[in-house]
């Protein structure tokens, strides 16, 4: 297992360096962009609404629409096949190719999935892709990295020495090196090869069942040229892709540009009836007419119609493919789709597409490099639950996994409803609760222990966590225990009481952070009481351990609902949980009613206080600034997308300080993830991005203020200015 982890730290290193700043750079471009282009569209969220609606329609009637748009297909005069697997898809197209036929190809994921390009070039044709980002990735002999932009992590020097040493008797001495002269270039190689091709072969982003349309949706308008240039034209795409009526594409048409690249319009966006009528353009002549011409329209299985039965990847067939949830992602953005990706997909929504078309294997090389930090969920147009997906894969992933020979390190850690050959760091991260009972109940002894050379270096060796993390220190007295043990305001002194959700991390490690939050909510008039809890499942559903969530959910939820049926809020310091208690518990718990209950109860930590104030508390009992005392804040992903990072800033602000809030998306820590050795690079490395803006002349000497456990852990480590949580910034000074 160690070997495993030491060979997957190196690639990520080898990627950070070659491939990352690239990936960087493109992929961010690529989000600015769309957050841009989504901020300028007004009904967006009304447009993804009716998008995913129409998704699922077109999913569930599939085997009805199939049988229509096959019947549009052979009306028109074209020929529909379905091709079970990728050995029928690829025979199917090479029976239609002479051996020295000449190919040409527009983009299409679907026939890198397939691998069509070698099985064409099995029976002697000569391929070439016409997109240039593929052109690139043919030419140098290498996969794509993205959904979209499959060259992306190369750059234009690197192009241009590519171009220059493949094509060099083609530019006597004077190769193109700017992107300007690069394109020019493609362009016109390609344009040669699409004037003397005989087949063209292109996807289909959309097919419309009515009508027997396809959609192809370019920047470069080489996919027309592919259908339309050649006398057979063959679209390769799979069953997903058919929508019932030519109406329903309107939100996408709106939606997919702007999701993928940050355009408010594609460059081109074609809807073709093949065997299309304008007569096919012979370049030495006549042109031949259109009734000479051959429309072959491919649809692939390949998993696809058993994903469609399976409730855990049917969303997965929702995708239309623009990689939103590749570019928001901040461990994509430091390594691309060679690492966060398998055979064929990339990016966040690759793993339900692996696991469905190539297998779970597949989707095992990379899936742990999702660490469900939500935000890919609001990036995709038509609102993926991408890190559901990636969770109950994890879950299968661990049901297959074999024992790694160290179950005596965390005997006792595997519950009975969780396989027995679950990997350590998974077991250990999993059951973080009991490691901290035990921690905080052998404190100090436990700390010593665990700071300790052999033990740091056992854990590292056969658990995997890295030796240059810091670990926990566990405190001997517990939250739960300081509250047990203290008087403190009492329902019948207020007429609003809360319930503090005891975090692990709050209740046995940074028990401060506890107690400034009860002491700031006494404060403000409200009881509180520290109940006797568990673990909120947050913890085993990251490592994919879903019936132990299932298990802590349902204990967690019995005991916060009867705190809400008496009449009591729940207030959450920590996101994640947060994120568990408004959105994991629809899945976790048995009853949609219990889910929604405990939803529309609990809040974060600031934005009770946020509320408090706005009902007529009073701040000044509060610890507000010092002479615009300066404040650079940090909020944590989930508190990002849950849309409640809001409210820390604003009673920030409301108490004077000066806040310069943060516009980096992730620290890279994502709880367990940082620990990891085998992702310990890829987790700073995310976080140099907040550094550097930490770092800034306007930030230097501000007080570094983040709202979750991660994100102070990182900021810690790699800053060292002792960050805070904003709740012990505001909380009234008092000694307990």
């Amino acid at each position: 297992m160690s070997a495993d982890r030491d060979a997957t730290a190196a690639h990520i290193r080898r990627l950070l360096r070659d491939e990352g700043p690239a990936v960087s750079e493109n992929a961010g471009g690529f989000n600015r962009k769309r957050r841009a282009a989504v901020a300028d569209l007004d009904d967006y969220d009304e447009l993804t609404r009716e998008a995913r609606a129409i998704k699922e329609d077109a999913i569930e009637r599939l085997p009805e629409l199939l049988s229509e748009l096959e019947a549009s297909v052979e009306a028109n005069g074209g020929t529909l096949y379905v091709a079970d697997d990728a050995a029928d898809a690829n025979a199917y197209v090479a029976d239609l190719v002479g051996a020295d036929d000449t190919v040409v190809k527009s983009k299409s994921m679907t026939t890198e999935e397939l691998d069509l390009n070698d099985a064409l070039e099995d029976v002697g044709a000569e391929v070439f892709e016409t997109d240039l980002g593929e052109f690139v990735i043919q030419v140098a002999d290498e996969s794509p990295s993205h959904i979209v932009g499959p060259a992306m992590h190369r750059s234009e020097e690197w192009i241009a020495d590519l171009f220059a040493e493949e094509f060099e008797d083609r530019f006597d001495g004077d190769p193109p090196r700017t992107a300007q002269e690069l394109t020019q270039f493609a362009r016109e190689y390609l344009g040669e090869q699409i004037r003397e091709a005989d087949v063209g072969i292109t996807g289909a982003n959309f097919l419309i069942a009515e009508s027997g349309t396809m959609a192809l949706v370019t920047n470069e308008g080489n996919a027309r040229k592919c259908a339309v240039t050649p006398d057979t034209h063959v679209a390769v795409t799979g069953v997903e892709k058919i929508l019932p009526t030519v109406s329903d594409l309107r939100p996408f048409a709106e939606l997919i540009a702007r999701s993928a690249t940050g355009q408010t319009l594609p460059g081109y966006l074609s809807l073709l009836t093949p065997p299309v009528e304008t007569p096919t353009i012979d370049f030495e002549g006549d042109a031949v007419g259109s009734d000479d011409r051959e429309f072959h329209l491919v649809l692939i299985d390949n998993g696809r119609l058993a994903m469609r039965e399976d409730d855990d990847l049917r969303e997965t067939l929702y995708c239309i493919r623009c990689g939103a949830c590749a570019n928001v992602c901040a461990n994509f953005q430091q390594v691309g789709g060679h690492a966060f990706g398998g055979e064929t997909y990339s990016g966040g929504i690759a793993t339900g597409w692996e696991t469905g078309v190539h297998g779970i294997d597949s989707a095992a090389e990379f899936n742990d490099l999702c660490t469900g930090c939500t935000r890919c969920i609001d990036a995709c147009p038509v609102n993926i639950d991408i890190p559901r997906i990636n969770t109950v894969v994890r879950d299968r992933i661990n049901r297959g996994a074999d024992p790694d020979g160290f179950d005596f390190l965390v005997e006792g850690l595997t519950p009975d409803n969780e396989p027995g050959g679950l990997p350590l760091d998974k077991r250990l991260f999993g059951n973080i609760e009991t490691l901290a009972r035990a921690g905080s109940a052998l404190a100090p002894v436990s700390n010593w222990l665990a700071d300790s050379r052999a033990v740091r270096f056992v854990l590292d060796r056969a658990v995997g966590i890295d030796r240059r993390r810091d670990l926990p220190t566990f405190q001997r007295r517990t939250l739960r225990a300081w509250a047990a043990d203290r008087e403190g305001l009492n329902s019948s002194e207020t007429d609003r009481e809360a319930v503090l959700y005891p975090d692990v991390y709050t209740n046995h490690v940074n028990v401060e952070r506890g107690k400034a939050a009860v002491r700031t909510l006494e404060a403000l008039g409200v009881a509180v009481t520290v109940p006797d809890v568990g673990e909120s499942g947050r913890a085993p559903l990251s490592q994919g351990m879903v019936e132990t969530a299932r298990s802590n959910a349902r204990s967690t939820a019995d005991v916060l609902l009867d705190h809400v049926d008496a009449g009591r809020d729940v207030v959450v310091i920590e996101p994640s949980d947060l994120a568990a208690f408004r959105r994991d518990y629809a899945d976790l718990l048995a009853t949609d009613e219990d889910a929604d209950r405990l939803a529309a109860n609990s809040y974060d930590v600031l934005e009770y206080v946020y509320g408090l104030l706005e009902n007529g508390a009073e701040s000044a009992v509060l610890s507000g600034a010092d002479d615009a005392d300066g404040i650079a804040y940090h909020g944590h992903c989930q508190a990002r997308t849950l849309g409640v990072d809001r409210y820390a800033t604003a009673v920030l602000e409301r108490l004077d300080y000066d806040v310069l809030t943060s516009t980096v998306e992730c620290c890279g820590m994502a709880g367990s993830f940082g620990y990891k050795s085998a992702y310990y690079e890829l987790s700073v490395a995310v976080g140099e991005d907040l550094v550097a803006e930490f770092t800034t002349d306007d930030a230097t000497g501000r007080t570094v203020v983040a709202s979750g456990t991660s994100c102070l852990d990182q900021l810690d480590e790699l800053l060292h200015r002792d960050p805070v949580h904003p709740i012990e910034l505001i909380a009234p000074t008092r000694a307990e």
